[in-house]
């Protein structure tokens, strides 16, 4: 199986990313589905349509909001404000106005960010009616006192929640669970990158044998993942693994929260493919931040991480017009991916084996697995060769002996698959793997092993 992304990866992303920006996505709408429609061309999904009004937990799914046009203009007619020019000018789910308005009037109902200048912040208004705009501080100072027309030509009525899914069928009905908040409008970093790597991934995987079932979540933040979960707990019960994408195309060092279990595998392999790709940071969980805190609520406590750069409003352009298409890169954009897969490659090859000559280490040389001239220091494939071999006791896994080794998962992988092949190897079945690893097994363990390769590695 293949877990390298292909060149030129980062710069397609970018340009998915360009074709979905200027959208207004929210978290119902036909903004969303365009935004899906889009994202079908490069993922297969399936859409899914929520009733408003339905009960999901605690929460109710709101009724489906659009919006046409709106503005502020002067006496002349010239607009001042205009949504036609930026969709981060109407506080999201603003319900319709039309009237005429002295600025003193209509400053209750005008955000900006006096800090920031010239970026228009992101603003929402989901669960309580009301409305408003958004413009740069340095606009607002420019209007003079007088009389406004304003108008917000929107709707807000019975409809539906919308999400999109794309299921790759694996060899079992264990999942990996990735999911992506796809409601943001016009904002590159939170959540366009998300939406682009998670439709690369899903891409890209589509084309690969698979252990695990995958499932991609396009989904509202927050209310789409407590939607999901409530109409979906026997699914929910499959998720082994899983991965929550944002923020992942500023130039940042990549950022991993763990999740609420702190210890599962996902964290392991997320911390162990960060750790050996230069600078990074791992966090601790916390209920904050996208919806890893749905999945990671006590009544699921399920194993979800979340995959960023920059963790959510620690940049300074973080929900303003500032996170635009300049902000990401298409070289970072391509490295998440990258860490990605790499992480995907872990979940979804992890397991044990037993050396099957143990008592001293066999002659690697003349099976062509080890260099014939010695007296330099053996290259990093030689000792994961001697690692694996080591280590192979059936209570180590993969992971573990990377781990020990400080050696990519993928040289370690590699390793053993050519120690298979030399019938230097025997896999240990997944089933009995965990009970080995657990202690119950020494030196003189009797477990079913594999002296062959499995295919489709």
């Amino acid at each position: 199986m293949n877990y390298v992304a292909g060149d030129g990866a980062g710069q397609e992303m970018h340009a998915l990313m360009r074709d979905l920006f200027p959208i207004c996505r929210s978290i119902t709408g036909d903004g969303f589905r365009k935004s899906l429609e889009r994202l079908a061309a490069v993922v297969p999904l399936s859409l899914s349509e929520v009733p408003s009004g339905t009960r999901v937990f605690d929460w109710t799914v709101p009724r489906e909001w659009n919006i046409r046009d709106a503005w502020i203009a002067d006496a002349s007619g010239r607009r001042v404000v205009d949504f036609r020019t930026s969709s981060l000018h109407v506080v999201s789910y603003s319900v319709p106005v039309r009237k005429r308005m002295t600025l003193t009037e209509l400053r209750p109902h005008l955000h900006s960010l006096p800090q920031r200048p010239d970026a228009i912040p992101y603003r929402t208004s989901y669960y309580s009616e009301s409305w408003g705009f958004c413009l740069s501080q340095r606009v607002l100072e420019s209007l003079p006192e007088a009389e406004y027309e304003v108008c917000i030509d929107s709707t807000l009525g019975a409809g539906s929640l919308t999400y999109g899914e794309c299921i790759l069928p694996g060899t079992t009905t264990d999942e990996i669970l990735i999911s992506i908040h796809s409601c943001h409008p016009s904002l590159a970093n939170d959540n366009l990158s998300g939406m682009a790597v998670g439709a690369f991934l899903a891409n890209h995987l589509a084309s690969q044998p698979r252990a695990h079932t995958f499932r991609f979540l396009f989904i509202p933040g927050t209310i789409g993942s407590i939607t999901w979960l409530a109409q979906h707990d026997s699914e929910a019960r499959r998720i082994r693994h899983g991965l929550v994408l944002s923020c992942l195309g500023d130039r940042g060092h990549a950022t991993y929260k763990r999740s609420r279990r702190g210890t599962a595998m996902i964290d392991r392999a997320a911390a162990h493919v960060l750790a050996l790709g230069g600078s990074h940071e791992i966090m601790d969980f916390v209920p904050y931040g996208y919806d890893e805190r749905q999945y990671c609520s006590p009544g699921f406590d399920l194993p979800v991480g979340c995959l960023t750069r920059t963790p959510n409003g620690r940049f300074p352009e973080y929900h303003t017009s500032d996170d635009n298409l300049d902000f990401v890169t298409a070289e970072s954009l391509q490295d998440s991916l990258e860490k990605t897969l790499a992480i995907i490659e872990i979940l979804e090859h992890d397991r044990s084996y037993i050396n099957l000559n143990p008592k001293c280490e066999p002659q690697l040389g003349r099976r062509g697995l080890y260099r014939n001239t010695g007296g330099t220091h053996p290259a990093n494939f030689e000792m994961g060769l001697l690692w694996v071999l080591n280590m192979s006791d059936g209570r180590h896994s993969l992971l573990d002996i990377s781990e020990k080794a400080g050696l990519p998962f993928a040289t370690i992988r590699r390793a053993a698959d050519a120690l298979l092949d030399a019938s230097l190897l025997g896999a240990v079945d997944r089933d009995q793997s965990h009970r080995v690893r657990g202690g119950s097994a020494g030196p003189g363990l009797s477990v079913p092993i594999h002296r062959s390769r499995r295919k489709n590695r």
